[in-house]
């Protein structure tokens, strides 16, 4: 379980992965200090994940210098351990202390957060919308559950992405194939159960997001 794998933090963070039990150790390998006899040296125990993750960032000072869409998102890390994973998040800023404007992504590696992607470009997305620096403890969740294999279909998800503004925060989970109305359906499900959302979330094609951009629908809703 996630508190094996990082007994050291915070109560805060404990109770997070308490909660999202996805990061396991089930599949734990060890690793680095294996055969290791030297005094004092641990055995160091690495508790790989299914997939490697690569967090990205969107700077808001460098968008307004940028043409084109995207071209100011940044990759930050690739993680591939629970213990990577923790080491890193304890590491960056929560949304709550993210500028007016940032997004803080965290997609499968080799996906690149962009509707151009090749295995964004028929996907779509879900989205959670939180009153101003209230969306730290469910991006907590998202992550955990993503990176955890906490969902049925699991392989259509890309990706999630914490969009920070000046009145209110959103998460959106991106999927792969946004036709396969079963898995969508089945995620956005998935999703509100693990982070207890009681509101009404929609579903958007990105394509219909290039093509009508802020006048694009929900397709589904749950």
């Amino acid at each position: 379980m996630v508190e094996e794998a990082a007994k050291s933090e915070d109560v805060k963070t404990n109770n997070a992965r308490n909660k999202q039990r996805g990061v396991r150790s089930d599949r734990q390998e060890e690793g680095g200090g294996r055969g290791d006899t030297s005094a004092g040296t641990d055995i160091i125990k690495r508790h790989p994940l299914e997939h490697s993750w690569t967090f990205w960032f969107d700077n808001p000072s460098a968008k307004s210098k940028q043409v084109a869409w995207g071209s100011s998102i940044r990759p930050i890390y690739t993680f591939s351990t629970v213990e990577e994973f923790w080491s890193l998040y304890n590491n960056i800023h929560r949304p709550s202390r993210l500028a007016s404007g940032a997004d803080l992504h965290c997609f499968k590696n080799r996906i690149e957060p962009k509707w151009e992607d090749p295995v964004c470009a028929g996907g779509g997305k879900w989205t959670m919308t939180f009153p101003k620096s209230k969306s730290d403890t469910c991006w907590l969740y998202t992550l955990l559950a993503m990176i955890g294999e906490q969902f049925d279909h699991g392989d259509e998800i890309c990706g999630a992405v914490v969009n920070v503004r000046s009145r209110q925060e959103k998460i959106a989970l991106w999927t792969k194939n946004a036709a396969n109305e079963t898995a969508q359906m089945s995620i956005g499900k998935q999703w509100k159960e693990l982070l207890d959302y009681n509101d009404m979330i929609g579903f958007i094609f990105h394509e219909d997001a290039k093509k009508l951009d802020r006048g694009a629908k929900n397709k589904y809703t749950t």
